[in-house]
């Protein structure tokens, strides 16, 4: 049941934030289910190795920063998403950066009025 609560409360992060960002562009409440589970996927799938990849790479100051790793790790994941999912449009990275930084916010906000 925890999944399925946490792929809705993404899907849903996913398509607010597609109403506040120009440029990042979903199909409807159905696409966002769609690139909610491709993202979620990824993010489980591959999103700690790029992490790790990434931190080890900047001589593990991506470690010290650990949100600002992650910010460009979910952006690195939206444009996988993107090139894996019809339901999703993003015109650049910078788009899918500050579409990363929004999904954040948007993130938390859901967690805090949940609690």
């Amino acid at each position: 049941m925890h999944i399925v609560i946490s792929w809705l409360s993404l899907s849903l992060a996913l398509f607010v934030t597609s109403l506040l960002v120009p440029g990042f562009r979903i199909d409807g409440p159905k696409g966002a289910l769609a690139v909610g589970a491709v993202f979620g996927v990824l993010n489980w799938g591959i999103g700690w190795l790029l992490f790790g990849i990434i931190g080890v790479s900047t001589l593990f100051i991506g470690f010290v920063f650990a949100f600002v790793t992650w910010w460009i790790v979910n952006a690195i994941l939206l444009k996988i998403t993107d090139a894996l999912s019809n339901s999703l449009s993003i015109d650049r990275f910078s788009t899918a950066l500050v579409a990363s930084a929004v999904l954040s916010l948007v993130s938390a906000a859901e967690r805090w009025l949940l609690r």
